[in-house]
Order: C-alpha cells, then structure tokens, then sequence
C-alpha cells in the first residue's frame, strides 16, 4: 500500500512538472510565432482569430488558424487569403477573408475583392499581390482562445506560475522530510555509540571490581594458611615432647 502510495505521488508530481513545462512552451511559442507574418512554424504560418467574420462558413473567434505562403498568381474565387489590410478602418492589420472575385486596383496591379462571409461585405481596398500573407489551409478550433488565456496574467497565474509553485513547495517539503530523516538517523547512531561506549565503560567496571574482588580473596587466603601451618608445628612438637616424657 505504501509503495503504491509512493508511486502513485511521484506519477502526479512528474504530470504537474510536465504541465508546467508543457505551458511555458507554449507560452514562448505562442509569443514568438503566432500573429507573427515574419515567423513560421513547421512551414506554415499560425493566426489567432479574434472576430467572427468568417464565422458563418470557415472558422469562429477563438481559432488558431493556419496560413501557407502561396503564389498570389495561382488563386482564384472561393479561396480565403491572409493579408494585409489597407482598408481606412483596419489598415495595418492581418485579416483572414474569401476572395469574391479577381480585379485590379486603379494602379492597374492585379489583386482580389475580398469579403467576410458572415456579413457578406467587400472590403473595402483591393488586396494586390505584395499585401497576400498566403493561403489558408485549416484551422484548430478553441487553441487560439486557450493561447490568448496563457498569455494574459490569470493564465500565466494558473497554467505556470502556479504549477511551479506546488513543484517548489513539494520539493521543500521532500528536502525538509530528508533532512529531518538524516538529522534523526544522526542522533540515533550518536545514542548507539553513546550506549556502546556506556556498556563498554560498565564492562571494565564490572571487570575491575571482579579483578579487585580475587585479589582481595587471594589476600585473605594467605594468613590463614599461614596460622594453620604454626598450629600444625605446635601440635607436632608437642607430640614429640609426650613421646620424649613416656
């Protein structure tokens, strides 16, 4: 049951690190890459859409779309387009629309009349060849809502910061848990030498007085034997004295 336990711990800290990592790459590549017109990924360039005018055929606000550099040349009506918008009331922004029809802008430079497909309204500039960003290709439905949370303060909150944080806490937990056990085995192999020094220092003790108790015997075995001889010596010479007297 305990190692079990063990496991199944080590499994969920593992799957939070690889959460946490997991975001932060996200994070960078989402920053570095996505809305970027100079940057690609894999060969094909990744937008964020944030409206929904193209909602009503092709994709929603909250897309990741994917966007492939083409031969402004080779497309024709039906086909949607990344660009560059001139347009007095977005100019300077990516906008992914339908091309309607091929023309030319009063310059006489060849380009599309494009439209949104929910409003079904022209835009309202020519889109000639050097503004096209290239083709689109698919999209990721709801990953592009998901990028813009990682990347506002509550997401980087949720999805980084804290992960991280429960890895730290759980890892000073563990480091304190360790040093506890270490500061415990310590002590206990001090109190077993203590012990073993104590039952050595009453081993000699116990020797010593032993030593002293044989001594102290043999001590008093030699007076005794002693008179005992001198009272043997009388009673001999007294019995020599009776045979003397007869």
């Amino acid at each position: 049951m305990k190692k079990a336990f063990s496991i199944i711990k080590t499994t969920l800290v593992w799957l939070v690190v690889l959460l946490a990592v997991s975001m932060m790459i996200f994070t960078v590549i989402s920053v570095t890459t996505f809305n970027r017109n100079d940057r690609t990924l894999f060969g094909y360039k990744m937008y964020i859409v944030n409206s929904d005018s193209m909602a009503a055929t092709d994709f929603n606000a909250g897309d990741l779309i994917l966007v492939k550099e083409t031969d402004p040349s080779k497309l024709r009506p039906g086909d949607i387009i990344t660009f560059m918008s001139q347009d007095a009331n977005s100019f300077g922004e990516t906008i992914t629309h339908k091309i309607r029809k091929l023309t030319t802008d009063a310059e006489g430079n060849p380009g599309f009349i494009t439209y949104g497909t929910t409003t079904d309204t022209d835009d309202q500039t020519v889109v000639t060849y050097p503004y096209v960003l290239g083709q689109y290709q698919g999209r990721i439905p709801v990953l592009g809502r998901f990028f813009n949370f990682l990347k506002s303060t509550p997401g980087y909150f949720v999805c980084i910061f804290i992960p991280f944080m429960l890895i730290i806490l759980y890892e000073g937990v563990r480091f304190f848990n360790l040093f506890r056990r270490y500061k415990k085995e310590q002590m206990e192999e001090m109190q077993a030498e203590k012990d073993r020094l104590e039952a050595e220092k009453a081993e000699n003790v116990r020797m010593l007085e032993e030593l002293r108790a044989l001594k102290a015997q043999l001590e008093g075995m030699q007076p005794v034997s002693a008179a005992a001889e001198t009272a043997e010596t009388a009673e001999s010479t007294q019995k020599t004295g009776e045979e003397v007297c007869q």
